[in-house]
């Protein structure tokens, strides 16, 4: 039986060539660097990734830039990355109608999924995608019954990770377990030997501190005050150190201070006694295993590898300081039970003015009597000169919040009275259902263009229409989507701009659902309370949410009454 011709869209195709105007494509750049090589003398660098992109996409004539997407430390092994979703985002929007990468193992080493954006995600959104080191460009590219001829490079790529894994993490392991050190930077106080980089040797400039560090806490210093001690002599933290040395390079570490989890971890540590500790963390690949944390009785110890810093009994010394401080804090854990607790129903709201950072909330009694909660900075409990001190308590917060509500909470008791007046005519009332009209012709035009688009592409692989027809017709659809967008984004914006205007308004409607004299809970807290600030003078400053939405419809009540009757 002869098959059937497919139904076409009623759109039929024209009969005489057409010269469209040249397209000009909004184009994205997206770089991808793995963890593994991220940061390394001589790799492939994110900015160097960034420059080739951008330089190619600015001597293209049929293109305009569009932003950069940068994933730095991400494997290609998977597409569940936060820049590639971001970038996907804005293609779904029409930001973006070309992707640009460096060449396709950046864009990602698994051979289905990469397949699948190239020969059907891509094409279906009208994507135009260009590998630039491999020569490659959906515009021009050959194309099969089976796709576009690069899914042999993406199974390369895909065999390539997996058999890197295979025949690295093996090796690897015999290294441990030899003690050979195989970490990209030796521990603080160490570094690694100049003819041997699987060996560690004392660090002449950093050495001294860990030994400093040790007797420090043997004499009864506090994890705290040994942080604070070494950011007061402005000893470069671990992380800052190796970034004057020029081992990393993100800014992030150029400023680094000490904290108490460093602190800890260094006083903690076998490596100053002289044992490599490695294995800490685990993960195989070509196993489909992804990075996992490792029991401390499963991790690789080889004892007397290197010199140590300290000796035995100064190091446990100190493992039984830190047991006894852990015991004394889990005894403090049910301290002043009896006197009762409350929740902390300002939790993320209040930060320090100074530093940007959350403020902790602290309990205390007066010398056991009276239980109260106070809130301190945690930049000045760290180190003091980075930051004043604050110390509120949190009753005298509550009622500078409580201060506040209550003056707004009226005020929109107010303002209700007055959109009730408004609503009375019925101008709004008409307003909306001319709106919710547009809107149901926006979105008919919008679910339709789509359809079209789908079967005009059915079609062209079943060779019912040439590719000149479909080329025509594919921007045809495209043009008309984007108009639908975009008057429907229009009504949405007049949707939203009215809705500010009445009863829906979400200042009014939030601030409404309360009395002004009812006590503060954390559920007004979290609805009304956009941030509390406290200054180095103990100053309150609380900052409510919905402001634009109050100043708008204050502002649009005020204009109204204003006009002439």
């Amino acid at each position: 039986m002869a098959r059937k011709s497919r139904k076409m869209n009623p759109l039929l195709p024209v009969s005489t060539p057409i010269q469209p105007e040249r397209r000009i494509y909004k184009a994205g750049g997206y770089c991808r660097l793995s963890g593994r090589d991220s940061g390394k003398p001589g790799a492939d660098t994110i900015d160097a990734q960034n420059k080739l992109i951008r330089e190619y996409i600015e001597s293209q004539p049929d293109m305009e830039f569009a932003g950069l997407y940068s994933d730095n430390g991400w494997s290609g092994t998977n597409f569940k990355r936060p820049e590639f979703e971001r970038m996907m985002e804005d293609v779904k929007r029409g930001k973006l109608d070309c992707v640009v990468v460096k060449d396709l193992s950046r864009f990602g080493r698994n051979y289905l999924e990469a397949g699948n954006y190239l020969d059907k995600i891509f094409p279906f959104m009208g994507v135009r995608f260009v590998a630039v080191q491999d020569n490659f460009d959906t515009l021009t590219a050959e194309r099969t019954g089976d796709g576009y001829v690069v899914y042999l490079k993406n199974i390369l790529n895909d065999a390539y990770s997996k058999d890197i894994s295979r025949k690295v993490c093996p090796a690897l392991a015999l290294k441990q377990q030899r003690g050979e050190f195989i970490g990209d930077w030796a521990a603080y106080g160490y570094r690694k030997c100049a003819d041997d980089s699987h060996r560690i040797e004392p660090d002449p400039e950093t050495a001294p501190v860990v030994r400093d560090m040790f007797q420090w806490r043997l004499a009864g210093m506090s994890y705290t005050r040994i942080a604070r001690r070494l950011n007061e002599l402005d000893v470069p933290s671990p992380m800052r150190y190796l970034y004057q040395k020029g081992v990393v390079t993100a800014e992030r570490f150029a400023h680094g201070d000490w904290t108490i989890t460093t602190v800890k971890k260094i006083l903690s540590s076998e490596v100053y006694i002289g044992n490599i500790v490695q294995g800490r963390k685990r993960s195989a690949f070509r196993e489909g295993q992804k990075q996992r944390v490792v029991p401390q009785s499963e991790w690789i110890i080889v004892k007397n590898t290197h010199e140590a810093l300290i000796d035995e009994d100064t190091f446990q010394k100190a493992q039984e300081i830190a047991e006894k401080a852990a015991n004394e804090y889990k005894s403090r854990l049910g301290r002043y039970d009896e006197m009762g607790t409350t929740p902390n129903i300002l939790k993320g709201l209040v930060y320090c003015a100074d530093c940007g950072l959350s403020m902790e909330r602290h309990k205390t009694t007066n010398h056991g009597a009276n239980l109260y909660y106070v809130f301190t900075c945690r930049t000045h409990s760290r180190n003091p000169k980075d930051c004043p001190k604050k110390y509120v308590r949190e009753s005298v917060v509550k009622e500078e919040i409580r201060n506040a509500l209550r003056i707004e909470i009226a005020q929109s008791e107010s303002v209700a009275q007055q959109v009730r007046r408004r609503g009375r005519s019925g101008t709004a009332a008409k307003r909306e259902r001319e709106l919710d009209a547009e809107t149901i012709e926006a979105r008919k035009a919008l679910d339709r263009a789509p359809r079209l688009y789908e079967s005009l592409y059915q079609s062209y692989v079943d060779r019912l229409i040439s590719e000149r027809e479909y080329m025509s017709m594919r921007e045809r659809y495209r043009k008309d989507m984007e108009a639908a967008q975009t008057r429907l984004d229009a009504v949405e914006k007049r949707r939203g701009e009215e809705r500010r205007q009445t009863a829906k308004n979400p200042w009014m409607d939030s601030f409404s659902a309360f009395q002004s004299g009812q006590e503060l809970t954390a559920e007004m807290a979290r609805e009304l309370v956009e941030r509390v600030e406290i200054d180095a003078e103990n100053h309150i400053t609380v900052t409510l949410r919905f402001r634009e939405e109050r100043d708008a419809l204050i502002r649009r009540l005020e204009q109204e009454e204003a006009k002439p009757v």
